[in-house]
């Protein structure tokens, strides 16, 4: 029997519910309680499997050494004086070995550069990959959504650890992040944020150097002082939207993030006039 389209609309629209709501499989092995919260995984296993692939390399990025590598990133990002030219070093930039990895294009940022808040994810993902902007997929528009709501969304420069995209939308390994890691520090010194939001365990790890699980860190307040800066800023760490939308359960925990570090602005904004 063929559906009829109201019924095929219906359908759909019920998929894309589903979808939306976390549903990723129709029967499993097991039966899962979708009310309880689950921390994300420890990504070992890829960051092994990638470690392996740069190792079989030699460390050679775009014909350079890891060290080497570093150092033309430091050159190149310390020569930007705005952060559209961070943006051109970037895209410049040969050393980073996920350039020849699949990656279509460099993936630098967007949002307000004079704004108060850094937000820095993990890595682009496909739909970054395809249009040069970090977070336009599906977890970036909720994650726009979230900060709109908070009243934010105007107050917020997006990037990422690294950025081009790692092959197979696994997590990008500290190797990779360390050669991106110059362009990331010269974008807070550009911006002189008052607030960094890190996205994402593979983020907070890098940015924060620090071994803890992410729930260990998550929601809590630590500082950031990159390596070659006179400035430090406060720092909150928070879930992957791309989790929340497969553990929409968690959205709770992700938003109280949200509001804390838009009370904390409020705070920052307040002081030098009292």
């Amino acid at each position: 029997m063929t559906p009829q389209p109201l019924e095929t609309a219906a359908t759909e629209a019920l998929l894309a519910f589903w979808r939306d709501a976390g549903v990723d499989a129709c029967y499993l092995n097991e039966p899962v309680d979708r009310t309880v919260f689950v921390a994300p995984p420890a990504p070992q296993v890829m960051q092994k499997a990638a470690a392996t692939v740069t190792a079989l390399h030699g460390g050679q990025h775009g014909g350079m050494t890891s060290a080497d590598a570093v150092s033309e990133a430091r050159r190149l990002a310390a020569a930007a004086t705005s952060m559209d030219e961070l943006a051109e070093a970037v895209a410049a930039f040969q050393g980073c070995p996920l350039r020849a990895m699949g990656a279509k294009q460099a993936v630098f940022a967007r949002g307000n550069p004079k704004g108060s808040i850094l937000l820095i994810g993990e890595s682009p993902g496909e739909t970054e990959d395809q249009r040069g902007e970090p977070f336009v997929g599906q977890p970036g528009q909720l994650l726009d959504r979230m900060l709109a709501a908070a009243g934010l969304n105007d107050q917020v420069f997006m990037t990422n650890t690294v950025f081009w995209k790692p092959p197979g939308d696994r997590l990008p390994t500290p190797q990779e992040q360390a050669v991106c890691a110059p362009f990331l520090e010269r974008a807070f010194a550009l911006m002189q944020p008052k607030a960094v939001l890190l996205v994402g365990a593979a983020a907070a790890k890098s940015v924060l150097n620090t071994d803890d699980g992410l729930m260990k860190i998550r929601g809590q307040w630590r500082e950031w002082r990159p390596a070659e800066s006179a400035a430090s800023a406060p720092v909150m760490t928070t879930l992957h939207p791309a989790f929340l939308l497969r553990q929409p359960q968690a959205k709770r925990v992700a938003w109280a993030d949200i509001l804390s570090l838009a009370a904390r602005l409020d705070t920052a904004q307040v002081e030098p006039n009292a």
